[in-house]
């Protein structure tokens, strides 16, 4: 061996040599750790997925009997065919949704992606159900949420947490007319003057949502629904959404040309579970407003033109004349 080894070998001997072998250490151990770390999460999170795959057949029962105990009271009120409600039918689909979900979740497959494989199939599943009464998919939608909502309850706040992200994917589909507005859009040219309106405002509806939710929290602080105060977290989450659908319907209008959606799902919705969560409507007027003067002042006033028709046309439909400040 040479000098020269000798010497580079009695350095790493040394105190110098000590210090730079020890900080290598950490770093080798640390990066060992993460590597340990992320076997344990992702066993942790297929752990996770198997017990929710258990338990789903009875959070599945428990959540219909919540569903329908909110709404069999609008079945009769609004002349719902009880016959076009199928438990079992509605249960199956989203079952099939869940195991697909978990499968997911299980296999650590990001949010986004899971909503890029899921969509079609609840596209499907929208369509299936407000091909025969569009507010059933309002029974179609709690029941997942309230599924939803059974599952949490076993689990801890972290995964909680991450779990929820999944679950929002689930409930923006099922709520909004996202695959609708996709395919609206594809019968569009690329330099179509209403594409361009909804290529604007679409990424940033999210931030819009938020900003008119907390305004509204701060013009309502003390307003209670029937799931608690405004600003509690769970419902801030569902607000957002809320104020997403009505954007997402919109655009929807504006694609199509017409005010279908809006008229036909929409509104038959809202009417069904507004008042059944003790939402009311000068709460829905006043975001409906907040939201029509943030998406005007984002557009050009050419752009502008293209949508305001159709959000005066949505206006006038939850106006005071039509739906008034008391509820019974």
């Amino acid at each position: 061996m040479s000098q020269d080894n000798d010497d580079f070998l009695q350095n790493l001997s040394g105190t110098q040599g000590a210090s730079v072998t020890s900080l290598s250490q950490l770093w080798a151990k640390k990066y060992v750790q993460n590597l340990v770390e992320i076997d344990n999460v992702k066993r942790g999170r297929a752990n996770t997925a198997q017990g929710l795959l258990y338990s789903l057949r009875s959070s599945g029962v428990n959540a219909w009997l919540v569903t329908e105990s909110m709404l069999a009271r609008e079945v009769q009120r609004h002349g719902i065919d009880p016959g076009l409600i199928d438990p079992w039918e509605i249960s199956k689909d989203i079952h099939d949704i869940y195991k697909k979900l978990l499968s997911a979740y299980a296999n650590d497959v990001i949010p986004r992606r899971f909503s890029l494989l899921i969509s079609s199939d609840l596209g499907r599943i929208r369509r299936k159900w407000t091909k025969q009464d569009p507010r059933l998919i309002s029974f179609v939608s709690m029941q997942f949420h309230h599924t939803g909502q059974e599952l949490v309850g076993s689990i801890s706040l972290k995964e909680k947490i991450l779990f929820g992200e999944y679950l929002k994917v689930i409930d923006d589909h099922l709520y909004m007319p996202l695959q609708r507005a996709y395919e609206a859009a594809a019968n569009h040219d690329y330099d179509s003057p209403p594409l361009a309106v909804v290529r604007h405002i679409l990424p940033v509806s999210t931030k819009i949502a938020k900003e008119i939710c907390q305004r509204v929290i701060e013009v309502y602080p003390n307003y209670r629904s029937k799931s608690g105060l405004l600003s509690d977290p769970s419902l801030q989450i569902s607000s957002i959404r809320d104020v997403e659908m009505f954007q997402v319907y919109l655009w929807v209008c504006v694609l199509e040309g017409n005010m279908a959606a809006i008229q036909q799902e929409l509104f038959p919705l809202c009417l069904m579970l507004y008042p059944t969560l003790r939402v009311s409507w000068e709460l829905v007027r006043l975001m409906l407003y907040l939201m029509g003067k943030k998406i005007a002042n984002l557009l050009g006033q050419e752009q502008a033109t293209i949508f305001k028709p159709y959000f005066r046309e949505l206006w006038s439909m939850f106006s005071p004349e039509v739906l008034p400040a008391i509820e019974s």
